[in-house]
C-alpha cells in the first residue's frame, strides 16, 4: 500500500522511476484492490492497479489499441465497465468514446473490449475514466498523453517525461454506492496518488523531484470526480503554454484553478535555491488548509534534505484569469461574431428539483437508454423524435456553427462542463460580460461560473455521430446534469467505424444483466 512504501521507493515511484508510460497498443485490467493512498484502507476500482492507473502515451498519427479486460469481481461497486477517451475528437470513431449507452453497451466482468481509434491530428495532455456510474470515483481513472516531435513550445522546456505528470485527485473513504445523506463530501486530496486527510496520519506524500537551472514541462491534470483545485507552488512561477490538448500563447501565473477534467501543460523554471518547496492544491470545499501537510506534495531540488518543506505561500497576485489565454495559432471562431450568430443557438437552462435529488436541463433530466444512442442511430432511427431518450437529444446539422449558452446558478457550482467530441471555443467566460470572437481560447471543460455568469460556447458541427454533454462533477452527472448532440444523424452508418467487438457489447452486457442476480450499477448518463 502506498503509505507503507519507504519514503525512498516512494519518491522514486513519483518521479516515474517505477510508473513507466504504456502504449499506444497496451492491454488495461480492471482489478479490484485495496489501497490506502492516504492511510485509509478500502477497496478500489483500478486501471492496470495503480492509483491514478498507468499513463498511456504515444505520439501525434498513432492509432491507439488499449484492450480492456475486466476482472472486476468486488459486487459492493460496479463490476461493468466504460473507458472514456477525454479529450480525444474521435472523428469516425463514435464507437470508442467510451460513454455507457450513449456510444456503447458497458464491458461486463470475464470479458473485454479493443479501443481502437486514430489521434492523427491531436497533441497535448488528456485522460481516461470510467464513464458508467460513479465508477471513476472509486478509482479508475488515468493519464493519457499525446506528444508532437515538432511541439511548437519545445525550445521553452528541457523535460518532458512521466516523472512531469501531476495528477489533482479527491478521494473517498466510502464507496461511490455508499453515499451518506446529503451532497457527497471527499475524504482527501490525492497528488500524485498521495495525500493526506485532516485527522488522519502522517504519510508519506508525493515528491517531484527537479534538478536546478532545469527547465520542466508539467502536465497538470484533474482527475476529480467533484472539487476544484487551486495549484501553486511556493516560490516558482509557471507559464502556462497548453489548455485541454490546445496550445497556447505562453501565459506567465502564479496560480491555476483547475476544474474537473481540465488539464494545463505549464513550463516550471528551476531556478531558485536548493530546498524543499510546498506544492498545493486547495480544494474549493471542504477544508482549503495545508495543515499537516493535507492537500499538498513536494517539489524538491536534487540535493536538498529529504524533509518536508518549510516555505510560505506565495500564489495569487498572478492568478489564472480564462480571458488571458489565447491560442498560439489561431482558427477562425465558427458563426458570424456576435451573440446569436451561429447558425443553430441553444440555450441549456439548469435547475434543480425540490428536494434536490435531479438536475434538468431544459426540463428534462437525463435518464440512460437501455439502447446506446449510437446503436439506436445505426438500426435505422433517423428522426431526433425516435431516439432515446426523449428530450435530452438535440439534433445538429452537418456543417452547422452552433452556439450553447450555459446561465450559472443551479446550486452545487460553479460546473464544469464537457463537450465530448469536441474542442469549443469560449467566445463568454465566467467572470465575463464580453464576448470575444476573434482569439478565445478553445478547450473542452469550461467553468460555467456564479449567478449572472452566460458562459457562451461555439463549435462546428463536423464530428457525425451522438456526443455526451455534462457536469463533470461525476455525481452531478448521475443525477441527470446532462444532454445528448446528435451531429448529422443520416450520415452516421456510412462513416461510423464500427468493431466486431463492439457489435458484442450489447448483447454481452444484455446476457449478464439477465443472467445475475448482481446489479451491475446505474447511473444516469453513465
Amino acid at each position: 500500500m502506498l503509505n507503507l512504501l519507504p519514503f525512498v521507493s516512494l519518491a522514486l515511484f513519483l518521479s516515474g522511476g517505477a510508473n513507466a508510460s504504456i502504449g499506444p497498443k497496451t492491454d488495461l485490467r480492471i482489478v479490484n484492490k485495496v489501497i490506502a493512498p492516504d492511510g485509509f484502507e478500502r477497496p478500489t476500482v483500478l486501471a492496470g492497479g495503480t492509483f491514478p492507473g498507468p499513463t498511456i502515451a504515444g505520439e501525434k498519427g498513432d492509432t491507439f489499441s488499449v484492450n480492456v479486460i475486466d476482472q472486476l469481481r468486488d459486487t459492493g461497486m460496479d463490476v461493468v465497465t466504460s473507458i472514456h477517451w477525454h479529450g480525444i475528437d474521435q472523428h469516425k470513431h463514435n464507437a470508442f468514446d467510451g460513454a455507457a449507452f450513449v456510444t456503447q453497451c458497458p464491458i461486463t466482468p470475464g470479458d473485454s473490449f479493443l479501443y481502437k481509434f486514430p489521434v492523427p491530428d491531436q497533441a497535448g495532455t488528456f485522460w481516461y475514466h470510467s464513464h458508467f456510474s460513479n465508477q471513476y470515483c472509486d478509482g479508475l481513472r488515468g493519464v493519457f498523453v499525446v506528444r508532437d516531435p515538432h511541439d511548437p513550445h519545445a525550445r521553452l522546456y528541457d523535460i518532458d517525461d512521466d516523472s512531469t505528470i501531476i495528477t489533482l485527485a479527491d478521494w473517498y473513504h466510502y464507496l461511490s454506492r455508499n453515499q451518506p445523506p446529503g451532497p457527497p463530501a471527499f475524504n482527501s486530496t490525492l497528488i500524485n496518488g498521495a495525500g493526506r486527510w485532516a485527522g488522519g496520519p502522517s504519510t508519506d506524500l508525493a515528491v517531484v523531484n527537479v534538478e536546478q537551472r532545469k527547465r520542466y514541462r508539467f502536465r497538470l491534470v484533474s482527475i476529480s470526480c467533484d472539487p476544484n483545485f487551486t495549484f501553486s507552488i511556493d516560490n516558482h512561477l509557471l507559464t502556462i503554454i497548453e489548455v485541454d490538448g490546445i496550445n497556447v500563447q505562453p501565459l506567465i501565473v502564479d496560480q491555476i484553478q483547475i476544474f474537473a477534467g481540465q488539464r494545463y501543460s505549464f513550463v516550471l523554471n528551476a531556478n531558485q535555491p536548493v530546498s524543499n518547496y510546498w506544492i498545493r492544491s486547495l480544494p474549493n470545499r471542504d477544508g482549503d488548509t495545508t495543515d499537516n501537510g493535507v492537500n499538498s506534495a513536494i517539489l524538491r531540488y536534487r540535493g536538498a534534505k529529504r524533509e518536508d518543506p518549510t516555505t510560505k505561500q506565495t500564489g495569487g497576485s498572478r492568478p489564472l484569469v480564462e480571458t488571458n489565454l489565447h491560442p498560439l495559432t489561431r482558427t477562425r471562431v465558427p458563426g458570424k461574431p456576435f451573440p446569436g450568430g451561429a447558425d443553430i443557438n441553444i440555450n441549456l437552462d439548469v435547475t434543480i428539483n425540490d428536494p434536490p435529488s435531479a438536475f434538468f436541463v431544459n426540463n428534462v433530466t437525463f435518464k440512460d437508454p437501455t439502447v446506446p444512442v449510437l446503436l439506436q442511430i445505426l438500426s435505422g432511427k433517423k428522426k431526433p423524435q425516435e431516439l432515446l431518450p426523449q428530450g435530452s437529444i438535440y439534433p445538429l446539422k452537418r456543417g452547422a456553427s452552433v452556439e450553447l449558452t450555459i446561465p450559472a446558478g443551479v446550486i452545487g457550482g460553479p460546473h464544469p462542463i464537457h463537450l465530448h467530441g469536441h474542442s469549443f471555443y469560449v467566445v463568454r467566460s465566467a467572470g465575463n460580460s464580453t464576448y470575444n470572437f476573434d482569439n478565445p481560447v478553445v478547450r473542452d471543460v469550461v467553468n460555467i461560473g456564479d449567478t449572472g455568469d452566460k458562459v457562451t460556447i461555439r463549435f462546428e458541427a463536423d464530428n457525425p455521430g451522438p456526443w455526451f454533454l455534462h457536469c463533470h462533477i461525476d455525481w452531478h452527472l448521475s443525477a441527470g446534469f446532462a444532454a445528448i448532440f446528435a451531429e448529422d444523424v443520416p450520415n452516421v452508418p456510412s462513416t461510423a467505424v464500427i468493431s466486431e467487438d463492439w457489435e458484442q457489447l450489447c448483447p454481452q452486457y444484455n446476457q449478464f444483466v439477465n443472467g445475475t442476480q448482481t446489479d451491475p450499477g446505474h447511473g444516469h448518463g453513465h
